[in-house]
């Protein structure tokens, strides 16, 4: 089948093949099909994925697919980015545009983004941008508005922008989504322990596989525990663990290690509750820091070294000075 490219993926073959037989398509339409999509502006490249992602049944309506690139150019966007979204992101050419892509747009201009953050992030990653609900950003926003969190841990999570700190929050309510927490939760976790914003996704996602597969807890236990994620892993979490399932081994637990027991005891507390009282649980845990006594420089009395000599007035001294105060009377 003869459709001017240079090189035709198997895959495509096939795909074209069975779509060919069961909507009963003759190879003149597909050929129209391909030269409406490069006269659209796509490269080889684009059309190609187009035609591997979308039924032709889809295509056939190709007055759609330039309803798309129109509303993309309406926004200021060229032929050449246009081609590179829809390369990036071929399910785009099946959203509505006055249910889904306009209402999104106006949103993006509601919540006060600029077009060249819009055109940003869309050139980045257009699968994020343009898979979006209409709402959940307004969402992220809105949670960004209302945190009560260090000045700090606020000003860092808008370091790189309003939209992309919307974005980072959107993407950590997905991860949390992913793994079974309801999307309400989500955002209750974010709320209350803002700092994983901050934190990279695979370290959320390590901490997260960690607490399902090692501990044992349910992915619900962060909505009661969100300060799970905010904490170090390696050197918080980890040896609490390590000293739990060895008290466990040997049946000495008297008591059920919560989440909260990990994450909310203090050092010292956890220390003196499952530690102390099993001294081979000392080097698993690290041990406890001790107070670092700060030694003076000197030792005590050593200034009085450095202090003038004081000498004493001879009777010599003290004739010349009566001499002295005599002869101005």
């Amino acid at each position: 089948m003869e459709m001017g490219f240079q090189t035709i993926p198997p895959s495509l073959v096939q795909n074209v093949l069975e779509q060919a037989g069961r909507f009963h398509f003759e190879p003149e339409a597909l050929r129209s099909m391909v030269l409406e999509l490069r006269n659209l502006g796509f490269s080889d490249d684009t059309v190609i994925r187009v035609l591997q992602r979308w039924p032709l049944v889809f295509l056939r309506a190709s007055v759609h697919v330039s309803n798309k690139v129109e509303f993309l150019k309406g926004f200021g966007l060229k032929n050449a980015e246009i081609d590179h979204i829809c390369h990036a992101y071929p399910d785009f050419l099946a959203f509505g545009i006055e249910n889904r892509l306009k209402p999104l747009f106006e949103e993006f201009r509601d919540l006060g983004f600029s077009r060249n953050e819009v055109w940003k992030v869309l050139m980045k990653n257009p699968r994020l941008l343009l898979g979006m609900e209409v709402g959940e950003l307004s969402r992220c926003v809105d949670l960004i508005k209302s945190l009560k969190c260090r000045m700090a841990i606020k000003l860092k999570i808008l370091s790189k922008g309003p939209l992309n700190a919307a974005i980072d929050t959107k993407l950590r309510v997905d991860c949390l989504c992913r793994h079974g927490l309801i999307r309400r939760d989500a955002f209750k976790v974010l709320a209350v322990e803002p700092r994983s914003i901050l934190y990279e996704l695979e370290d959320v996602e390590k901490k997260i596989e960690f607490l399902l597969d090692k501990l044992g807890f349910s992915i619900e236990c962060l909505a009661e525990c969100p300060e799970y994620l905010g904490v170090n892993l390696r050197k918080k979490i980890m040896p609490r663990y390590n000293v739990v399932e060895h008290l466990k081994s040997k049946g000495a637990l008297e008591f059920e290690v919560g989440l909260k027991h990990l994450v909310k005891l203090s050092r010292h507390k956890f220390y003196n509750l499952l530690v102390k009282p099993y001294p081979e649980c000392e080097e698993m845990f690290g041990g406890l820091k001790k107070e670092v006594q700060v030694k003076a420089r000197h030792p005590a009395g050593l200034w009085k070294l450095f202090k003038p000599p004081k000498f004493s007035n001879s009777a010599e001294d003290v004739r010349n000075m009566k001499l002295f105060m005599e002869s101005l009377f």
